[in-house]
């Protein structure tokens, strides 16, 4: 299955255990024993389980092991089955297919970082910690969680960077201080942040003074997006394909070019993952996805199709 240029392959089990309350790591590899394509931090996979659910997940593995990916899942008791799946279902030794990777959230040259980290948003940060580590930048990292049995690799990373860590468990120290961290904008540091919806939108708010492009975020839940700039049906045009689909208010543009034969690869379809990214040949998306910066929107050469319209009467699609 394809959306765009992606592509599924089936890689292994290799190995699967619980690292905190609720969360369970799975480490790749591939059946032959073959090199894996490299990550760079920040990356995410798709995992496509066996009964056809695809859910993404950030690696946090070794990006330097080119034959293992390792994801961590919490177990969402509000969910839509994908984790419990996970948790419950797949063993060492299963095989599923793995979309991936790619990069939406990247870690970007600076000499300072901190790294802020809600429950399981500390997945994609670990990788991005190593990194810093690695470069020699300054780094610190907040984070705060539930309580100490359900946030994932904290004691390893309090060993490992000691006073860098900031472990703040709610029920220890309550909400994080974000006025302590952010509170006097900085114009040596970025911020990267991962977690919980609340978490990401006070953040948000603290920063609003920074320089511009200082805070990075990568969202679990869709931001709130205003009404759609068109109310009425508009042309697809797919360029591979060969057709053309009218999408109508009610359908969204992922599931009209299904319909006429496109295969596309979406997981979330709330426009948080980052899966349907889809090439746009011509015409100008209403983009309203959570992921795109304000200048990738403005490129209007791309979209996501789960949840992202046309702010004219036609679209041309990679498709």
């Amino acid at each position: 299955m394809t959306g765009g240029d992606r592509v599924v392959v089936t890689l292994e089990i290799s190995a699967k255990e619980t690292v905190a309350e609720g969360v369970t790591a799975v480490t790749f590899v591939h059946p032959t024993g073959a090199r894996l394509p490299d990550w760079t931090p920040g990356s995410h996979i798709e995992l496509v389980l066996p009964e056809g659910t695809v859910r993404h997940y950030s690696l946090c593995g070794n990006r330097w092991d080119p034959y293992t990916y390792r994801i961590a899942v919490l177990r969402e008791q509000q969910g839509r089955g994908g984790s419990a799946y996970v948790h419950d279902v797949l063993c060492a030794g299963d095989r599923v297919g793995v979309g991936g990777p790619r990069n939406h959230f990247p870690l970007v040259p600076s000499d300072t970082y901190l790294f802020i980290a809600g429950g399981i948003g500390i997945t994609p940060l670990l990788p991005m910690i190593y990194q810093a580590e690695l470069l020699g930048a300054d780094w610190q990292l907040l984070y705060g969680g539930r309580n100490r049995d359900s946030m994932a690799f904290a004691g390893e990373l309090s060993a490992a960077h000691d006073e860098r860590v900031h472990i703040a468990p709610q029920d220890e120290y309550g909400l994080l201080d974000l006025a302590f961290w952010l509170g006097t904008p900085r114009t040596d540091t970025k911020v990267y942040c991962c977690g919980p919806a609340p978490l990401l939108a006070a953040v948000e708010a603290t920063c609003a003074d920074w320089p511009p492009y200082a805070l990075h975020t990568e969202r679990f839940t869709a931001a709130e997006q205003a009404a759609p700039v068109r109310d009425t049906p508009f042309e697809v045009d797919l360029r591979r394909t060969g057709r053309t689909v009218t999408v109508t208010p009610d359908v969204s543009v992922l599931e009209a070019v299904r319909r006429a034969g496109a295969e596309v690869l979406s997981s979330c379809e709330q426009g948080t993952c980052g899966t349907c990214l889809t090439p746009v040949l011509e015409g100008r998306p209403d983009h309203r996805d959570s992921v795109l910066a304000d200048h990738q929107r403005a490129a209007n050469d791309c979209m996501f199709l789960c949840v992202s319209r046309s702010c004219g009467d036609r679209l041309v699609l990679d498709l």
